[in-house]
């Protein structure tokens, strides 16, 4: 794979949106997260994540990635919540900044320690405008984030633009793993409306409607990381189907 983000780019104008699965390295044991990334490869996933916002264990977390590695074809995306999150073995990495985080470290400073890393590795750096939506969930406490309230789109638009202007070809909007509420489709359409790069949104997505409402209203992947942990391999089925045959 000579390049993650044209993989990316190559999947989305053949399958209309992707679906990629996140995984919680500190969550489940190694054997257990192989087979849910071999079972979600096989239904179409197009990438899986690895990473959290409350990952401490950089060890834990390089073991579940080299065993990943050996065990899928699909991309090895890391996701980040601290420099602990930069491990070999990955394909690419989301290298974020908390946009809407109070506090500067999660803004630039977290990324200028973890930079090295990223070279060293090899990883294919994927420049990404991270935004919380919504509060309560691990994301918006480790991130000390501002958060955006969930009706207001203008700001995620703006957060987005301005994403968009300081080069950023990745913008994801986070409600947070286990989230009482996902972004709402107005809000997507608000920062589609602005932003021309990749957009991502994960949280709070448990079925394959909800699924479908925010590819309609112009997200290009969606990210499922509770719900696939718990074993809903059926409504990821259902899921990838949705998303597949929406008319944006």
């Amino acid at each position: 794979m000579k390049s993650v983000e044209s993989y990316l780019k190559a999947t989305l104008k053949k399958k209309k949106a992707l679906l990629f699965v996140l995984i919680d390295s500190e969550a489940s044991e190694i054997k257990s997260t192989v087979k849910l990334a071999k079972d979600v490869e096989k239904i179409g996933a197009a990438a899986i994540l690895v990473g959290g916002s409350s990952a401490t264990d950089q060890i834990g977390m390089a073991e579940v990635v080299k065993n990943l590695k050996k065990s899928i074809k699909i991309p090895i995306i890391l996701f980040p919540g601290n420099v602990t999150g930069v491990v070999p073995n990955a394909d690419a990495i989301l290298f974020s900044s908390l946009l809407n985080s109070e506090n500067p470290y999660y803004i630039s400073q977290a990324q200028a320690l973890g930079a090295p890393n990223v070279l060293k590795f090899g990883l294919e750096a994927l420049p990404t405008a991270y935004i919380v939506i919504g509060e309560g969930t691990s994301a918006w406490f480790v991130g000390a984030v501002r958060s955006i309230p969930f009706d207001k789109a203008n700001i995620a638009a703006m957060y987005s633009l301005s994403a968009q202007f300081l080069g950023m070809r990745f913008v994801y909007l986070e409600a947070g793993s286990g989230a009482s509420s996902h972004v709402k489709p107005e809000m997507i359409r608000a920062v589609r409306k602005v932003f021309k790069g990749f957009l991502i949104v994960g949280g709070g997505i448990r079925n394959s409607y909800t699924a479908g409402e925010i590819v309609k209203a112009g997200a290009d992947a969606i990210v499922i990381g509770t719900l696939a942990e718990r074993g809903g391999s059926k409504v990821l089925n259902d899921i990838i189907k949705t998303i597949q045959s929406v008319k944006k």
